[in-house]
């Protein structure tokens, strides 16, 4: 039986890993739309997203809106600073006026954790999570996922190490359940002070060292500092940090393979990476994101009930067709 999944995606925790492989296979498909010369199929023509963003973004937003218009979807942008949340107005009641208007789907980001639960359990709308506080950003995740098997042909066995600020990071969270669940060997590196306590109990080794990371690994996944979400010395100073911790082409040339290196963005530039790793032949960074706007297309095809095994007819506009 085709796993589905269900009306909403607020994790990667809660998803098996049938439920991970289905997203990435159904995104293989939509890859080949964003190559056209006409970037647009009709697969969700007559449906109506609402991006709900309380959180800054340019990557997320703008990869959403793009996998939205490209699946022919009437799309509505919300910021947290331009909506009625500023005159008091609750999350809950925000959403259920937008639900009023005959919305199907909505897109939310929002700082504190458990928000996009919150929401999907007093609405009828489906719900994508693009990121609540420090709990987990699963579509970046998925996209990470899509871009390591691109690279390496396979996620099972893969070594992947997670590197930086994995204590602030919703994005080290989804990566760590979704690679654990594809059978991936998953360790982080940090400075004690940036790593959760007790994370090894979710089953992933730790570094001390980025040395030591870096001749483990296969592939790197390099988090920046979030500075905003710090209240406190959590490291000595940037410079510190970077003559410790930061990916250099010096360590990325003692290490015994070639490695895969990945951001997320934004980039701090000379503070966890060299601009000469993030722009070098080890990097797939700007091809993880466009691997966004195909793993996002695949996550709201499957949300609006489209069927994986006719995901190739869809980006052709076919699907219920011969």
């Amino acid at each position: 039986m085709t796993p589905t999944l269900g009306k909403d995606l607020l994790g990667l925790e809660p998803l098996s890993g049938e439920q991970l492989r289905l997203i990435l296979d159904t995104a293989e498909p939509f890859k080949e739309v964003s190559e056209r010369a006409i970037k647009k199929v009709p697969t969700l023509r007559g449906k109506t997203i609402v991006n709900l963003f309380f959180e800054s973004s340019t990557r997320t937003r703008i990869s959403f809106e793009f996998a939205e218009k490209r699946l022919s979807a009437d799309t509505v942008n919300i910021a947290g600073s331009g909506s009625s949340v500023q005159k008091g107005e609750t999350l809950v009641d925000t959403a259920r006026n937008l639900e009023a208007m005959r919305i199907d789907m909505v897109v939310m980001r929002h700082p504190s954790s458990g928000a996009a639960r919150f929401l999907a359990e007093r609405i009828r709308s489906n719900v994508v999570n693009a990121g609540d506080g420090t709990h987990e950003h699963p579509t970046q995740g998925l996209l990470d996922l899509l871009t390591i098997r691109d690279r390496l042909g396979r996620i099972e066995g893969a070594k992947v190490c997670i590197c930086g600020d994995i204590l602030h990071s919703r994005v080290a969270r989804s990566n760590i359940w979704g690679l654990l669940k594809l059978g991936a060997h998953v360790a982080v590196c940090g400075p004690q002070s940036l790593l959760p306590r007790g994370i090894e109990e979710l089953g992933v080794t730790v570094f001390r060292r980025i040395e030591d990371a870096i001749a483990w690994a296969d592939v790197l996944n390099v988090l920046r500092l979030q500075l905003e979400r710090m209240n406190a010395g959590f490291i000595p100073s940037l410079r510190e940090y970077y003559r410790v911790f930061g990916v250099t082409v010096e360590r990325l040339e003692r290490a015994p393979r070639d490695l895969v290196i990945l951001h997320p963005g934004p980039m701090n530039r000379g503070v966890e990476i060299d601009s000469r790793v993030a722009d070098g032949p080890h990097s797939v960074i700007l091809h993880q994101v466009t691997n966004g706007v195909a793993v996002r297309m695949a996550v709201l095809y499957l949300l609006a009930g489209g069927r994986p095994e006719l995901a190739e007819a869809a980006k052709s506009g076919r699907e219920g067709g011969e």
